[in-house]
C-alpha cells in the first residue's frame, strides 16, 4: 500500500519519537495528475526514517596504531608496515568505518601515510590514542548502529568496555599476542593476533 493509505495499520512509534506531520506534492500514483494538491499526512512507518536496528552487514573497527607498532609513529614505514599486518589479520570489508588513533606527535605521520578512508582522532598526554577510541566506545552508541566492533589493540583500558558491550554486540580484538594484556584477551569474544614485529621494520629503516 502507499503511505496515504488510510486502512493501513502502521506500526507504533518508539519511545520518544513524535509523530512526523509532512506536506507532500504527490504521494502516489493517483495524485501525479494533480501535483499542486498538498496532502497532510502521518508517517507511522518510521524504518523509513528512524530505526533503532543496527546496520546488519557494518562494522566499526578501531585501531590504536600506536599500540601495534610498539610506541610513537615517526616513519611512513611503521604505518605502511602496520596497516598490513593489520589487514592480513582483520580483513578489510568496503563498508568498514575505520577509525586510526594516536598521540599527537604521531599524528602527522599517520594521517598523511594511513591510505584509504578513515577517521582519524589524536590525544596528548598518557594513553592519549586508547582515551580517544574509549570516548568512542561509550558515547556513539556504536552497540546500536553497528553489528561488529574490532578493537585492534592489546591494551588492558579496554577490558571493561569489551566485557559490557560484549553482551549485547559482536567484539573482536585483534593486537601482536606479546602486547596483548591477560584482561582484555579474556574479555574479548575473539582474539586475532596480529603479525608485526617492530624491531624489523626500525632495522629496515
Amino acid at each position: 500500500p502507499c503511505l496515504c493509505t488510510p486502512s493501513v495499520n502502521w506500526p507504533p512509534l518508539p519511545r520518544g519519537v513524535n509523530t512526523v506531520h509532512l506536506r507532500q506534492p504527490s504521494i502516489c500514483s493517483t495524485l501525479m495528475t494533480a501535483p499542486e494538491v498538498g496532502i497532510e499526512f502521518t508517517i507511522r512507518l518510521v524504518d523509513m526514517m528512524y530505526t533503532t536496528k543496527p546496520a546488519l552487514s557494518r562494522r566499526i573497527v578501531l585501531i590504536d596504531i600506536e599500540n601495534t607498532v610498539g610506541g610513537g609513529v615517526s616513519m611512513s614505514k611503521q604505518v605502511n608496515g602496520a596497516q598490513a599486518a593489520i589487514a592480513s589479520a582483520v580483513v578489510p570489508r568496503v563498508d568498514d568505518q575505520v577509525v586510526v588513533a594516536c598521540g599527537r606527535f604521531s599524528v602527522d605521520v599517520v594521517g598523511f601515510e594511513w591510505r584509504g578512508p578513515r577517521r582519524l582522532v589524536f590525544r596528548a598526554g598518557t594513553n592519549g590514542a586508547d582515551l580517544e577510541l574509549l570516548d568512542i566506545l561509550e558515547t556513539e552508541r556504536v552497540n546500536d548502529r553497528f553489528a561488529e566492533i574490532v578493537i585492534v589493540s592489546g591494551d588492558g583500558i579496554f577490558a571493561e568496555a569489551v566485557s559490557r558491550l560484549g553482551l549485547y554486540s559482536d567484539i573482536t580484538v585483534a593486537s601482536r599476542p606479546e602486547s596483548c594484556s591477560w584482561t582484555l584477551r579474556m574479555a574479548a569474544k575473539r582474539v586475532l593476533d596480529i603479525d608485526y614485529d617492530p624491531n624489523a621494520i626500525m632495522e629496515a629503516a
